[in-house]
């Protein structure tokens, strides 16, 4: 009963491959490109200011007013403060751009490595929708999520293909640990097998996450998991890059921006936790100012709490803490950072990383067994069958 149920499998696992292969290895290579670039960009921006003595850092408005006279018309839509002396104040452009000033003397420092984010945005771009533009993003995205549903098919059709005919030690090394000597075939055959053991985990961890970021039916199914209704959608599937902790600035206001009551708010947001590293500030549009307070790196949603202050009166809307949260938005935060790897540090983005770059590999020697299948002879290095 199960030989029949394996022929079936195999070939319909064969014919997804094949189909969307090329996809999903571009995805993979973008993948294993950005797994670091948090770290790659703040290592080579550049910027660290002097600590002058009993000079205190400039607050929002200060700052503000300092980069309007320096950069007039300037647009920013955010701005992220850290608590490191020695770090710059970061204004954000949407996902155009990154001004950097002294926090103390309020002087524009530079743009950072522009080079740098220039290229992560760029492989962002063919990670999310094959870098089309414009109204093709859609067309992009679709193909790309598509890719993520057939490669969470073939990890678990993989899975199924994987389990031995015969439970024996000779069996399971063959098929867990690569084997010396082989060649062609039986080389494509060997690593296909044990890259597709060792990772299937976290693949499934990264696809599974892909699809809930992806399609609003497994956002909605994530909720519905834990008994609860999914939230309306923010803005639009594949909106902007995320930013710290959570969405990325919006597009620049248009018309004069009023500052007052910015740094009242500030403080508010600072006094709102004692152990705070990094605060993000979305310039508002409104009568409201909102704060994102990180006690920890932007990969732990567990570690921020968002601070809501009413600028008409100057008072303390509300704090909103994780742990006051539903489970269901609980979880819908993990998923962002789960996907890179980053709720577990730099370790979790190595594993996605290695993740990644095992899915080139396993779409590689997978087409290339396709290849060899229907094009080539066979080889005469035949791979060793688990007995």
């Amino acid at each position: 009963m199960f030989r029949p149920f394996r022929k079936i499998l195999f070939w319909l696992h064969l014919v997804a491959g094949v189909a969307a292969g090329l996809v999903i290895l571009v995805m993979a290579t973008s993948g294993t490109l950005l797994s670091f670039e948090r770290q790659i960009t703040e290592s080579v921006d550049g910027y660290q200011v002097s600590m002058p003595i009993d000079v205190q850092k400039k607050g929002p408005e200060e700052l503000f007013a300092a980069l309007q006279a320096a950069e007039p018309g300037a647009a920013p839509t955010g701005m992220v403060v850290s608590y490191d002396p020695t770090q710059a104040v970061a204004f954000q452009f949407g996902k155009e751009k990154t001004l950097f000033l002294n926090p103390y003397s309020g002087e524009v420092l530079g743009e950072g490595a522009k080079g740098t984010r220039g290229f992560f945005q760029f492989v962002t771009g063919v990670h999310r929708w094959l870098a089309m533009k414009g109204e093709s993003q859609k067309t992009g995205q679709a193909i790309t999520s598509a890719a993520a549903v057939v490669f969470f098919f073939l990890i678990l059709s993989g899975l199924v293909l994987w389990i031995p005919k015969r439970w024996t030690r000779r069996g399971l090394k063959v098929i867990t640990l690569p084997q010396g000597g082989l060649k062609g075939r039986a080389w494509n055959w060997s690593w296909h097998n044990v890259l597709g053991f060792w990772f299937a985990l976290p693949l499934l961890v990264i696809c599974t996450t892909g699809l809930v970021i992806a399609y609003p039916w497994a956002n909605a199914l994530l909720f519905r998991a834990v008994g609860e209704e999914a939230p309306p959608p923010k803005g639009p599937p594949g909106g902007g890059k995320p930013g710290m902790g959570g969405r990325g600035p919006g597009s620049p206001q248009a018309g004069p921006v009023s500052t007052a009551g910015w740094n009242r708010a500030f403080e508010f947001a600072k006094e709102s936790s004692e152990t705070w590293k990094s605060i993000q500030f979305q310039f508002p549009q409104g009568k409201e100012a909102i704060f994102n307070v990180f006690d920890g790196h932007r990969g732990r949603p567990d570690l921020k709490q968002m601070v809501t202050v009413d600028l008409s009166t100057g008072e303390l809307r509300k704090i909103e803490k994780f742990e006051e949260q539903s489970r269901g938005r609980q979880l819908r935060q993990w998923v962002r950072w789960a996907h890179t790897g980053e709720a577990g540090s730099w370790i979790g983005q190595a594993v996605a990383g290695l993740s990644a770059a095992a899915a080139v590999m396993l779409v590689w020697t997978g087409l290339a067994l396709a290849w060899r299948r229907f094009f080539k002879k066979k080889s005469t290095v035949e791979a060793p069958l688990a007995e």
